[in-house]
């Protein structure tokens, strides 16, 4: 396996940038009758993190995730970065192509 770093420029200052899960999400629940004193950690996963990147990144982080797909699986690294997982190097050259025509340099993979 393969996995390379997704980042995609930055909306204001055009700088590439990508999201680092720093802790797990913390999902708690309210109730109309009663507290519930239960939070839930949960690690968000690789598309779910892409989606956060809504308003922050230059083109709409849903279109990435329908072309990122079809070459390799979006993941959350060890150090919670945001990820590609491929399962060779046609699968790289083949996505790299895709997002240039699809997004000019909005969008880069890195190691």
């Amino acid at each position: 396996m393969i996995r390379l770093r997704l980042f995609g420029r930055c909306r204001i200052y055009h700088d590439p940038v990508s999201p680092v899960l720093k802790e797990p999400a913390q999902i708690g629940w309210d109730s109309w009758f009663r507290d519930i004193d239960l939070v839930t950690p949960r690690k968000l996963k690789g598309k779910e993190l892409l989606l956060r990147t809504r308003g922050w990144w230059s083109v709409e982080p849903s279109l990435v995730a329908d072309v990122v797909e079809k070459y390799g699986r979006l993941m959350v690294g060890e150090k919670g970065e945001l990820m590609v997982e491929f399962h060779n190097e046609a699968d790289i050259a083949a996505l790299s192509l895709d997002l240039t025509e699809n997004f000019k340099d909005q969008i880069l993979l890195a190691p």
